[in-house]
């Protein structure tokens, strides 16, 4: 049997129902959170980098069309996170550019993570994006203690 096959917990049965509807509720509320997530972080990233964020750019790293980057930049406006300028593109406020650097570092050390833990370069950049956003805050803990303590594989054995 693979290591994917095996179970922590063989033969346990169903956890206690109102455990499972918080793991659901909880991943829910990780899928709306992960659009604005990496929304606020592409406009940080872009507007350190080119100084702004126009609407075709973020369109084209998302890979979604351009009303669609329209609709979430209104959303992320009346959230308080954005603010629009006219023929400019879309800036952070003060609370966008918190939630973007959280975001950021989320994202890193999820792909500190699995470096230390023997992914490839590409996959640990690419698989951190969607592992970063369905972690517990007490799961990053973890993951900090690990890396701090040196993290290395063979200290999962």
């Amino acid at each position: 049997m693979s290591t994917l096959q095996t179970s922590a917990r063989p033969n346990a049965g169903l956890v206690d129902a109102s455990v499972q509807v918080e793991s659901f509720r909880q991943a829910r509320e990780a899928r709306r959170q992960e659009r604005v997530d990496d929304y606020v972080e592409l406009i940080s990233d872009l507007i350190r980098d080119t100084g702004e964020a126009r609407q075709v750019d973020i369109a084209a790293r998302i890979g979604v069309a351009q009303p669609t980057v329209a609709k979430m930049l209104k959303r992320l406006a009346e959230a308080g996170y954005v603010v629009q300028k006219p023929y400019r593109g879309a800036f952070l406020t003060e609370e966008g550019e918190r939630l973007a650097e959280a975001s950021r570092k989320r994202h890193q050390l999820v792909e500190q993570l699995l470096l230390a833990v023997g992914v490839d370069a590409d996959s640990a950049r690419r698989d951190a994006e969607g592992i970063e956003h369905h972690v517990s805050e007490a799961t990053l803990e973890a993951f900090a203690r690990f890396l701090a303590q040196g993290g290395h594989p063979a200290a999962l054995a």
